[in-house]
């Protein structure tokens, strides 16, 4: 029996409004790519992005054009030049990891080469853009997560946001994610003060098509790459700009290329940080692989949802736990 290959859009609520710098929703679109070979199915879910040109219907158009080539054969490795980098590729790639998991047994985490079964990770607990008073109260409720991730906008608040943060979560580590607002003078005029209130990072602050200005920059709190950094052929642009690299499935076309970004870019002297979209279980998943032992973990998306699917993965807290089987791999 030939595979087949199908995709389905879905919409999860999310917990109240997330807020960042671009814009605020209420809803999470997903698209779960399904490939049947007898009576063995895989999955994979993406997040179309509009900022990186895609929508729902774009997305569902690339998985459905390659639907033919999946029937006939189509592997993962032939996947990466039949589909470009990016939310498409990610669905169709995890779904064909976890349907070779199912039909040989084998679980994906031994097929991706890691030497023991995933662990636990800490992941951060985001607070999306708001008001000072209103992240600040956030804070105090979140008070007791090991790490929290803060949106920032640059409309020249962000410095009182992070000071009602600290002072409601003055244990907790904290991240700070600019989503390509700030500029140069933001930063060198954040960034120490930044530092003294315990922020330990700062991701993308500078616009992908404008961050030579992090060239030679003096960086007293380390910055990390997430617009800028997609897959492995965009790691040359990054040299001398970044501390780290926020690695995403559905900015490097899924698991397959994922796994091979954090080799290189470890290999070139960066940091690593696993991000998400805001999606369910099933798409964090596939990102618990490249989870293990990297410097900061982001796959909270199922903590702002107002739901998650069943099965789910497990969440303690702030501590993730490996997907069952059932759910993906």
């Amino acid at each position: 029996m030939s595979r087949t290959l199908s995709v389905a859009v879905e919409s999860w609520p999310i917990r109240g409004v997330f807020r960042i710098s671009r814009g605020a929703r209420t809803e999470a679109q997903v698209v779960v790519a399904t490939v049947r070979d007898g009576a063995a199915t895989g999955r994979g879910e993406c997040v179309p992005y509009a900022r990186y040109g895609e929508s729902v219907d774009s997305v569902v158009e690339q998985i459905r054009g390659v639907a033919d080539a999946i029937a006939g054969g189509l592997d993962r490795e032939g996947l990466l030049s039949a589909l470009p980098a990016g939310a498409a590729r990610n669905a169709v790639d995890c779904a064909l990891w976890d349907l070779e998991a199912k039909l040989s047994g084998v679980p994906a985490w031994k097929s991706a080469g890691l030497a023991a079964a995933p662990g636990t990770v800490t992941t951060v607990f985001t607070l999306s853009v708001d008001t000072p008073e209103a992240m600040g109260e956030a804070a105090a409720r979140n008070a007791a997560r090991p790490l929290l991730k803060l949106k920032m906008t640059g409309d020249g608040l962000d410095l009182d946001r992070v000071a009602r943060i600290h002072a409601n979560a003055p244990d907790t580590r904290l991240v700070v994610d600019a989503n390509e607002a700030w500029d140069v003078a933001t930063y060198l005029e954040l960034a120490p003060k930044l530092g003294a209130l315990g922020v330990e990072m700062i991701e993308q602050p500078l616009p992908a098509k404008d961050d030579s200005g992090l060239l030679g920059l003096e960086r007293p709190v380390p910055v990390c790459a997430d617009e800028s950094c997609h897959d492995t052929a965009t790691l040359d642009a990054l040299a001398g700009k970044y501390d780290k690299v926020n690695i995403k499935l559905d900015k490097t076309g899924g698991l397959t290329e994922a796994l091979r970004l954090r080799a290189e870019a470890e290999r070139r002297g960066f940091g690593i940080m696993v991000g998400c979209m805001i999606g369910t279980s099933l798409g964090m998943a596939p990102g618990m692989l490249v989870s293990q032992g990297v410097d900061l973990v982001d796959l909270d998306a199922p903590l702002l949802l107002a739901k998650d699917r069943e099965p789910g993965m497990r969440y303690d807290g702030s501590i993730v736990y490996p997907a069952d089987p059932a759910l993906w791999g």
